[in-house]
């Protein structure tokens, strides 16, 4: 979910990082990923994800759109890896996998990405899992055990009291946890008889016993039908969310209606008035539509900044003319027509196509196959306002609807007053209806019945209902009965229909050969101890799973790219799914899906041993504490999405201490042999395949390329039939298998003896910060931050915050990065952080071991190489000693990797395919084609070519990586709730203990960095890509200079400011100002952030005009951003429109943006524009300031001797330096762009049947000799949700 306005200062072009690429991430590693009801918010501290993913060079060019030119200007510059499709909902890369590359993510990422929803084995409530899981860092609700009803249920187990608990786990793996069990109890207890002394009738009331409800969670219900939630909550402060859902989608529509839902809410949402006086308030707002409702929402202050008026009732009257009353003007509807169309054509990726044959397979027996929310072409076009008026009146009024209020609100009573006042007449004016009768309250019980009852599931003392006793004389009326009920052919013993051959989408889009196993059954509602037991159980049997394959496979070249087991309640679909996904290079497709089936059969012949039943659960448990002891830190709107996602399901909505005190009660019950039999019942469809007694697989569909890759050979035709299929599937049923073996886990990477022989070794100490500083420890009481030097020269930076409770988070930051790689290594970075990765070992301890050594201390590890850096981020608990045994893996990371030779090859060779899938995708090729013309052919800022790969060796990339860890050369930064005795204790032990290293003389001579000279005959090119359907972008950039004033030419900017080097009518504008506004100009200019500050508040600027100019009055795109990329190393940046369009008006567009890059001096910048650029940045400042992975950012390279002007003042008058800036210092950044017709690059690229054929200029054929198969993953129906509105 996107908002209208977030944006951030980072690299480069903006391509959409679909599955396509974040398939390169997961390596050959298996996901399983498992959820358990509550917010969880936490990050799966749970295994050393350590890696540095070929994220794709286009790709890490680009800036999330969320975050662009945001405050975060301090975090590595390729922080944001995490790019999207801007849509709601998106499937990535595997947050399972150990040591797995991953990249940083702004917070507000973070906190979506980990809020799941109940009884999902896979997904969360936002149907995605984090590419970075190291970087999220949630909390939950409230700390609150109030409204607990199992007082009378407390159990003993050998001596220990068990208190009731309920789950809030983490998303994608048991690995993340905080027990609140003494002294390792699991270890000792015998799973198979436990609770000897408890009766079998008390055990089974416990279990049937209901869960608890959210103590703070206000529901009720208007007269009109209307239904509220409210729940209080201080993340971020002094705002909140205000959500619409209307029940209505894409599945209600009829055959003639197809996308009807979507036209609406762009209609409604672009042509409300009352929307629009909110954007000078600081209030974001957006919406989108799904298969089974429409949501608007409003991101607003909690009141005004000058008027301290309260903001919730102008937000409310937005809402209620959105969402009830909007005006279908002719010319909105002509102008959203335009923009639906244009962005039919943007999500129509080969990635959208997978998606939609995934639906029409699983659900080929209804209508989810049919009425995909984007809609269909032709009918969008012939629409008239009357026919979507006539919609809009059958499904859009308040007894249809929910209202969702979270965040900052102190007065409950006067927040239900003001629903009341602006919201209650609503619908009253003629009708009457018959009273509502009582079912469960939620969207899925919209979704699945004919009439909308006004009950309310897990009711509380906090619901209310206006005037019950009137309200069945007044209510307008009620859900539509003529809405469709979903029928599912289901995945049951009994429920015998044909089995369905399994089915071959084939396209010459796709990369990679991938199999979908899907078995479909009713949603489990989560609602009871059991059903939490249940799920935990679930969890426990198929993380084994997860964990077997990713281990087993480490050391040799498996047949598979990745495989993943999901299972998963979907509120979208009404069902609940499991997907067995199987990924693979198309070579090796049969021994893939053989080894993938095999490994299923073994765990559920075997089942999972008593070792694995105590670690997952172990696990589990210090998750759970953990994250209930995080309560007061989750931000209000993925506490309002678990929510809605939790209603939609049925679901019990619990807070995270209720959560924690339920799955603590369920856990001392449960047995091996439970875990093993539940376990098994989910695989059934897959080890049974065949037998007459096996539920029938719901669909099994591979996607596959229509031509591959053969050494030697080149193109040649794929080709695969069903039964080929099916008997690759039989194969691995008839393999021989065995058990598991148990597995020793490390308990400490460094024992207690091997520390002590360090320190008399190195003997390390603190030393002054330079010779100019005496000090050794440099304390900065405003912002809480100490600075320290290690005697093997490196430099430290911490913060002690409470923001996250007993919650840490560490960043190495090593200078040097791809720029670093010399004309004979071009590569040797990116694929030596990679080979590190994929090898796993350190010291004498195997890959398997240092992954479960992270699961039971709760770290996870991410490794990452950008042009500038390599760095490495740890996130840990305090409990347990954990912030220690992520000290210990740094250490042993430090001074005992171990390279091996076939991670080498693995990782030489997901290069190698990632470059040659590059002509397979239209954003990819255009941006990278762009990039060489810019930057001179300059192979460190693209992808390493198949020639330079090759040259590579073992010896090569270790020696290209290991020496950039030099001491100077590295920083360490650490946030966490810790005390300083803590931390300092193992600063010393574990950094101060790594050997002292001296720079190389060649660690600062890169080789030289170069724009292409202007003109060229580059400046403009274009990328033709054939396809079965139109599509069109370009990508406009220009040089910048980098974030402190340095320019490519070598010029410091700083020194014209200081000589006064300002146009006439800028110096006019200072003249005018009186001598308090000139001191704050003169210390804003002098300050080494002022064109990191101004260029943020430009890129703002440029992304509002882009948007109002180029897609609202012009229609010429649906999409279109302003990215820059200001580096902090290097003495250069740039920056980088996209666009998205059709072939039709892709050059009208190119050229609209180019006139909106130059019209800054003919079409001034406003006060108002500058003022809202302004809050913009400053409400995400104070956003994110809560966060221990944005305190990371700032504390960045403080202590950097490459980067000389980065000191405490950047982050100590972020704020001040914001308001100073004046409407002349954002044109003194201005002109530090290059915007003329000589320094501008632009490179189109358009897709279709004919696209080129009046033309060479084809990336495809450019590259043919290069061309390769690369790797694509697919999930299930994820990106056919519509994109945000704005």
């Amino acid at each position: 979910m996107a908002t209208s306005s977030s944006s951030s200062v980072m690299a480069g072009i903006q391509v959409p990082q679909s599955r396509l690429d974040s398939s390169v991430s997961k390596g050959r590693r298996s996901m399983v990923r498992v959820n358990i009801p509550v917010p969880a918010a936490s990050f799966p501290l749970t295994r050393f994800h350590l890696s540095s993913v070929p994220a794709p060079a286009a790709a890490r060019w680009l800036g999330d759109a969320r975050d662009r030119n945001s405050i975060e200007l301090y975090q590595s510059r390729n922080n944001n890896w995490v790019r999207k499709l801007r849509m709601k909902k998106k499937k990535t890369s595997d947050a399972s996998k150990a040591w797995k590359g991953s990249a940083s993510v702004s917070r507000s990422q973070q906190l979506k990405t980990w809020v799941p929803c109940c009884s999902s084995l896979s997904h969360n409530c936002y149907g995605k899992t984090t590419p970075f899981p190291t970087s999220t860092s949630l909390s939950p609700f409230f700390r609150q055990k109030s409204c607990f009803p199992l007082s009378s249920h407390t159990f003993k187990t050998h001596g220990n009291h068990m208190r009731p608990l309920c789950a809030t786990v983490g998303p994608d793996e048991p690995h993340a946890a905080s027990t609140s069990l003494p002294d390792g109890l699991l270890e000792k207890q015998d799973f198979d008889s436990l609770y000897p002394q408890l009766q079998t009738a008390e055990l089974e009331g416990f279990l049937s016993g209901e869960l608890p409800s959210h103590p703070k969670l206000h529901r009720g219900q208007l007269k009109n039908g209307l239904r509220y939630l409210i729940l209080p909550n201080k993340v971020p402060a002094n705002r909140f969310e205000a959500h619409m859902e209307v029940h209505v989608g894409s599945i209600d529509e009829e055959d003639d209606e197809q996308g009807m839902a979507h036209m609406i809410e762009h209609v409604a949402f672009l042509g409300s008035k009352k929307r629009e006086k909110l954007l000078g308030t600081g209030a974001r707002s957006n919406a989108y539509t799904d298969f089974h409702h429409t949501v608007f929402h409003i991101h607003s202050p909690t009141y005004t900044k000058d008027a301290d008026e309260d903001l919730l009732p102008l937000v409310l009257d937005a809402l209620n003319e959105i969402a009830f009353h909007p005006k279908f003007l002719s010319s909105r509807v002509e102008k959203e027509r335009r923009a639906i169309l244009s962005e039919l054509q943007m999500m129509n990726t080969i990635e959208y196509r997978v998606d939609c044959q995934l639906l029409q397979h699983l659900h080929s027996e209804n209508k989810l196959s049919k009425r995909f929310p984007i809609g269909l072409e032709e009918q969008i076009k012939k629409w008239d306002a009357d026919k979507i008026r006539k919609f809009h009146e059958r499904w859009y009024f308040p007894a249809n609807a929910t209202l969702y209020i979270v965040g900052d609100i102190n007065n409950i009573s006067k927040t239900i007053n003001q629903i009341e006042t602006v919201l209650e007449q609503i619908g009253l004016e003629n009708e009457m209806a018959s009273p509502p009768t009582s079912s469960a309250f939620g969207a899925m019980a919209n979704f699945l019945v004919p009439k909308l009852s006004a009950g309310f599931a897990g009711s509380s003392s906090h619901e209310r209902s206006s005037n019950a006793a009137d309200q069945s004389k007044i209510l307008k009326k009620e859900r539509h009965a003529v809405r469709p009920s979903i029928k599912h052919n289901w995945s049951l013993p009994g429920h015998k229909t044909d089995m369905k051959p399994p089915q071959i989408f084939q396209h010459e889009l796709l990369q990679n050969f991938s199999i979908n196993m899907f078995c479909k059954i009713p949603v489990a509602k989560v609602r009871t101890f059991r059903d939490l037991r249940n799920v935990l159980m679930k969890r426990i049997f198929l993380s084994a799973l997860h964990f077997r394959i990713n281990s087993r496979y480490k050391s040799s070249n498996p047949p598979f790219t990745s495989v993943e087991l999901d299972h998963s309640d979907s509120g979208r679909e009404g069902c609940t799914v499991t997907t067995l996904t199987v990924t693979a290079e198309p070579k090796n497709w049969q021994n893939a899906i053989r080894v993938a089936v095999q490994e299923v059969r073994r765990l559920k012949e075997f089942g999972v041993t008593k070792g694995e039943l105590t670690r997952y659960m172990d696990a589990l448990l210090k998750d759970s504490e953990h994250l209930a002891a995080m309560i007061d830190n989750v931000s209000s709107v993925d506490n309002l999405d678990f929510i809605m996602e939790s209603d939609a399901l049925g679901h019990m909505v619990m807070d995270q201490t209720q959560g924690h005190e339920c799955l603590m009660a369920v856990a001392g019950t449960v047995t091996l042999e439970e875990v093993n039999s539940i376990g098994a019942q989910v695989l059934e469809f897959i080890s049974d395949f065949g037998k007459p007694t096996a539920p029938l697989p719901a669909a099994v569909v591979a996607c596959v390329p229509k031509k591959v890759h053969v050494d030697g050979i080149g193109e040649t035709e794929f080709k695969i039939t069903s039964t080929e299929i099916t008997s690759a599937i039989k194969s691995g049923l008839i393999e021989p298998i065995e058990a598991e073996p148990e597995l020793e886990v490390p308990k400490e990477l460094i024992s207690p003896q091997q520390l002590q022989e360090l320190r008399m070794q190195q003997r390390p100490s603190f030393i002054p910060l330079s010779p100019e500083i005496g000090v050794t420890k440099l304390q900065d009481r405003e912002t809480g931050i100490t600075q320290l030097r290690l005697s093997n020269g490196i430099p430290v930076n911490y913060k002690i915050s409470e923001n996250e409770a007993k919650g840490g988070v560490m960043r190495l930051v090593v200078g040097g990065g791809r720029a670093a790689e010399s004309s004979d290594s071009k590569g040797a970075i990116v694929v030596g952080v990679r080979t590190l990765s994929e090898g796993g070992r350190v010291g004498n301890f195997s890959r398997e071991q240092v992954e479960l050594f992270c699961v039971n201390h709760l770290i996870n590890c991410s490794l990452e190489s950008t042009e500038e850096f390599i760095a490495m981020e740890f996130r840990f608990t305090l409990r347990d000693n954990g912030m220690c045994a992520a000290f210990q893996l740094l250490h042993m990371v430090l001074e005992h990797s171990v390279w091996v030779e076939d991670a080498f090859d693995r990782a030489r060779q997901l290069y190698l395919s990632y470059y040659r899938s590059i002509p397979k995708s239209l954003e990819r090729s255009t941006a990278h084609k762009l990039m060489l013309a810019m930057m001179n052919d300059d192979e460190r800022f693209v992808e390493p070519t198949p020639k330079s790969l090759q040259n590579l060796t073992l010896k090569s990339v270790k020696d290209a990586v290991m020496n950039q860890f030099i001491g100077d050369n590295m920083e360490v930064s650490i946030v966490g709730d810790f005390s300083e005795e803590e931390i300092e204790s193992c600063i010393l032990d574990y950094l101060g203990t790594v050997r002292a290293s001296k720079n190389s003389e060649s660690e600062h001579e890169f080789s030289p960095i170069l724009f292409r000279p202007s003109p060229s005959d580059l400046q403009f090119q274009q990328v033709f890509l054939k396809d079965t359907d139109e599509r069109a972008c370009a990508y406009i950039a220009g040089p910048a200079p980098n974030r402190w004033g340095f320019t490519i030419d070598g010029k410091d900017l700083f020194e014209s400011v200081a000589d006064g080097e300002f146009s006439n009518e800028a110096q006019l504008h200072y003249d005018e100002r009186n001598d308090a506004q000139k001191d704050l100009q003169r210390k804003l200019r002098s300050h080494p952030l002022f064109y990191g500050i101004t260029m943020g508040l430009l890129a703002e600027v440029i992304n509002s005009r882009l948007f109002t100019t180029v897609r609202d009055s012009l229609g010429l795109t649906y999409d279109v951003s302003f990215e820059l990329n200001l580096f902090d190393r290097l003495k250069l940046g740039w920056y980088v429109v996209s666009v998205t369009s059709t072939p039709s008006k892709v050059y009208k567009a190119v050229d609209a943006c180019k006139n909106v890059l130059r019209g800054l001096h003919s079409n001034k910048i406003s006060p108002r524009e500058l003022e809202r650029a302004k809050r913009t940045l400053l409400m995400r400042h104070e956003a994110e300031i809560k966060s221990n992975a944005y305190w990371l950012g700032l504390l960045a390279h403080l202590q950097a001797s490459s980067i000389p002007r980065k000191d405490i003042s950047c982050i100590k008058e972020l704020t001040s330096l914001y308001e100073a800036a004046s409407i002349e210092d954002i044109y003194l950044a201005y002109d530090q762009l290059k915007v003329d017709e000589d320094s501008l690059y632009s490179c189109i690229g358009i897709a279709g049947s004919n696209a080129g054929d009046d033309t060479t200029d084809s990336l495809e054929g450019e590259e043919s000799s290069e061309s390769f198969q690369g790797v694509i993953p697919v999930g299930r129906g994820l990106s056919t949700m519509t994109r945000p509105t704005t």
